[in-house]
């Protein structure tokens, strides 16, 4: 009998995630982001899900972006983060890649290219993230560059948002004002709002969106408002592998975390860090078992974490949901002191993506 540990993706949820940042951007075209292997939903069947209403993918790399080629995916990918080296110029260009630009190395390494074919390019700007991207003060000569280099056929300028789920803080007006004092006077379609954007400003819009977190079904704001127009894309479920009875006094699991205060029955779950759920979900993190809510007791081990059963006439086999529909990852990532990118990223490669 196969390990119980799965992790079921809903296509369908994805789709409709995909529709509902179209419709609150509707005169936009959006970008589905699909690194970190579509946020840990699977890239490929996650692209091929939305390949026929997609007007492009983001991935982080080149190596994303190849596996959906060679998957058969046809519609536009940006690589995010550009090129690392100047020799994956050529393999960018081959593959009909958009390269985002945020260094002057890359500029060079792009002006200097011979190519077979002109590439979409995507110049960021340094609004306020301060990671990637051009200051706004040399934009305007960077656009001009580009304008004029015969190895680009279409410009798009982008930014991107450091505190956009929050939604009570003005920090996204000001790099909002930056950016367009930035671009005055450039004539070229822009791209700024992730799925923080998308959701709570929709002065961000512009000409492309850029859903994330939001295409897999979990809000990024931080007061959790827009998780009902939603669909939990993945279910994180296991299986009872163990029932016990402990009694008052006694502790449970690795450092007695957790302590007995009277007769309790636990029950022991084929699902722990090794898998991807974190190790510092603490006592009280809600699970689902029999489709009633119950929660973690004890500390979670790599392979194992442990359940109070309640009054649960539970057996072994029973099947546990760690989160989805009904135990939103955004719960578990509260207890956990994590966010819910890391925890969809987390899934290890034993846990199976089944479709549906």
């Amino acid at each position: 009998m196969a390990r119980p540990a799965q992790a079921l993706i809903d296509l369908e949820a994805i789709r409709h995630n995909y529709r509902e940042a179209r419709r609150l951007a509707p005169q936009t075209r959006a970008f589905a982001i699909v690194k970190a292997n579509a946020y840990g939903h699977g890239a490929v069947r996650v692209a091929q899900a939305l390949a026929a209403e997609a007007d492009g993918f983001g991935v982080a790399c080149i190596e994303e972006a190849l596996e959906l080629r060679e998957s058969g995916i046809s519609n536009r990918i940006v690589l995010l983060e550009g090129i690392f080296t100047p020799d994956e110029m050529e393999l960018a260009g081959n593959a009909g890649l958009d390269l985002v630009l945020h260094t002057p190395e890359q500029l060079e390494w792009l002006l200097q290219a011979r190519l077979a074919r002109p590439l979409d390019v995507m110049l960021k700007v340094d609004t306020g993230m301060h990671r990637l991207g051009f200051t706004p003060s040399d934009v305007p000569a960077v656009f001009t560059r580009l304008r004029a280099c015969a190895q680009v056929d279409n410009i798009t300028l982008m930014t991107h948002f450091a505190r956009a789920d929050e939604a009570g803080v003005d920090v996204t007006l000001q790099q909002l004002t930056r950016f367009h004092t930035a671009i005055r006077g450039l004539t070229a379609p822009v791209s700024l709002a992730n799925s923080a954007g998308i959701l709570a400003w929709p002065q961000s819009h512009g000409d492309w969106i850029r859903p994330g977190l939001m295409l897999y079904g979990a809000s990024p704001m931080d007061d959790g408002s827009a998780q009902a127009r939603l669909k939990p894309a993945m279910t994180l479920r296991s299986a009872l592998i163990a029932v016990r009875e402990l009694h008052a006094g006694e502790h449970v699991g690795y450092g007695g975390r957790f302590r007995c205060e009277t007769t309790t029955r636990v029950g022991v779950v084929a699902m722990g860090y090794a898998d991807g759920y974190p190790r510092h979900a603490g006592n009280g993190t809600p699970v689902l078992l029999n489709g009633q809510r119950t929660h973690l007791i004890g500390r979670v081990s790599m392979d194992m974490l442990t359940i109070d059963l309640g009054r649960q006439e539970a057996r072994v086999g029973d099947p546990v949901e760690l989160w989805g529909s009904q135990v939103l990852a955004t719960e578990v990532a509260q207890h956990a002191t994590t966010i819910p990118y890391t925890l969809f990223t987390g899934i290890t490669r034993r846990v199976p993506l089944v479709y549906r």
